[in-house]
């Protein structure tokens, strides 16, 4: 009786162990089609889908001038200055760097299918340092834009331009601090600070994020006070700012800022105000906050009903401010509060 049980265990076991093998033979073949075909699907990141989209609507710039006489030679000589631009619209605005395009005789516009074409310039911002230049074509690539997108510290981004004229070339980097809260540049706290590199003839080409959006315009490499490029620093006006400002060039024909008339800075140690503000450090002679009132160690609280959470705030509110409108500004004095009108001017 034992011996009828250990042999009918021992068959058990074989007939077992057989059919899990035919299982496993006969699955084996399809397991190893998924695994090879989801390795196969498995991609390399690459931003190659952002390149495409954006790099078609980023131009060559040759900007055509005169060199004033040298010491050497009265003659003239023809310098070609090198930059890169970003195409904005259908009616063939493009957006790029006033420095590219600043004192020049001659525009010349290259697209990267191969057409060129002569450019015009309808309107420049010396202040954001932004122009914006014309060309008559059709059937033009448009850069991707999103008005909602906001940049912020940490995002990819890339930099599509033509440096040293060496054709398009992007570099990729990581935004490492924001800007273009001002409605104005005051300093480089207001620009998108990033490591993508920015060569020579790069400047006023597109940085855009790993999707192909625009978030900039290319600018600058940071200089030190002896004017040496520090490598691994550069700076792009930021993509809301650049917009309104082209708008208005291509609206007005130049930029028109509202002006108050007053310094900010540090709010002092003793400070005894604990809500948010700005602390007014200095007030131009003759200016509306002058002729309205306002003093040094004013702290403003609120502009024409809003409240003022940061200097870069209101800086913002008056620099959009349209000349002649006038607005209420509340503000403490000796832990008082007291209210001006102020009548903004324009701002030169």
């Amino acid at each position: 009786m034992q011996l009828g049980q250990t042999f009918w265990y021992v068959t058990r076991s074989v007939l077992l162990g057989l059919v899990v093998a035919a299982i496993v033979i006969v699955a084996l073949p399809y397991f190893q089609g998924k695994s090879t075909s989801a390795s196969s699907q498995q991609q390399p990141l690459s931003f190659a889908k952002a390149v495409n989209r954006a790099a078609p609507a980023v131009v060559n710039i040759y900007s055509i001038g005169t060199s004033r006489n040298s010491y050497y030679s009265r003659r003239p000589s023809t310098v070609v200055r090198l930059g890169s631009g970003v195409i904005m619209d259908n009616r063939g605005h493009i957006l790029t760097a006033y420095h590219v395009v600043a004192d020049v005789n001659e525009i010349q516009v290259a697209l990267q299918d191969g057409r060129n074409y002569s450019g015009q310039v309808i309107g420049y911002d010396q202040i954001t340092d932004l122009a914006v230049v014309r060309i008559e074509a059709d059937n033009l690539p448009i850069i991707p834009q999103n008005q909602s997108l906001r940049t912020q510290v940490g995002d990819v981004v890339l930099a599509i331009g033509n440096p040293h004229n060496l054709g398009q070339t992007i570099t990729q980097g990581i935004v490492s601090a924001t800007g273009g809260r001002m409605g104005i540049i005051h300093s480089h706290a207001d620009l998108i600070q990033m490591d993508a590199v920015i060569n020579e003839g790069a400047s006023g080409g597109a940085l855009v994020n790993s999707e192909g959006y625009l978030v900039g315009i290319n600018n600058a490499q940071f200089r030190d006070a002896r004017g040496q490029g520090i490598d691994g620093i550069y700076f792009a006006v930021p993509y809301p700012l650049a917009y309104s400002v082209m708008e208005s060039l291509i609206r007005e024909g130049e930029v028109v800022r509202g002006y108050l008339g007053v310094q900010v800075g540090e709010v002092p140690q003793n400070n005894p105000y604990s809500q948010p503000g700005i602390y007014v450090s200095g007030v131009d002679a003759n200016s509306p906050a002058d002729r309205a009132g306002l003093q040094v160690d004013d702290y403003i609280t609120e502009i024409n009903g809003k409240r003022m959470s940061s200097a870069a705030e209101g800086l913002a509110t008056v620099a959009q401010t349209k000349p002649g409108t006038a607005i209420e500004i509340r503000f403490l004095r000796d832990n008082q509060e007291q209210s001006v009108t102020v009548t903004i001017t324009k701002f030169q």
